[in-house]
């Protein structure tokens, strides 16, 4: 997989995998103005978050509670087997980046 970026738009390819070159926008919109509450369900002992289960979060907000204490609005637009990019709502705009699904603790969208 590689990433470049064209006149403000952003794009991702999938090298041998034609079909799913398409152009990845940010949000037109900020995310909802407060933090939706922490879940309460322990997730003790788990490794990494299944790509599977955030996949779902797709082109969604949705809100990630990091380990270590970060927590933050992002836009997913691409999930791997070890890691998810999008969009990260730094309180004024998005900037795209990429997150390894083992440094995520909880996330809702």
């Amino acid at each position: 997989m590689y990433y470049e970026e064209h006149e403000h738009i952003e794009y991702h390819y999938d090298v041998g995998d034609q079909s799913r070159q398409q152009p990845v926008t940010a949000p037109t919109s900020s995310p909802p103005a407060s933090a939706p509450p922490r879940p309460q369900t322990a997730q003790s002992g788990l490794q990494a978050v299944d790509p599977g289960a955030i996949r779902g979060c797709m082109y969604r907000f949705t809100y990630i509670w990091m380990r270590g204490g970060n927590s933050f609005w992002f836009w997913p637009v691409y999930v791997g087997r070890t890691s998810v990019s999008g969009f990260r709502w730094t309180g004024r705009r998005w900037v795209y980046t990429g997150i390894g699904l083992n440094r995520i603790d909880m996330f809702t969208c």
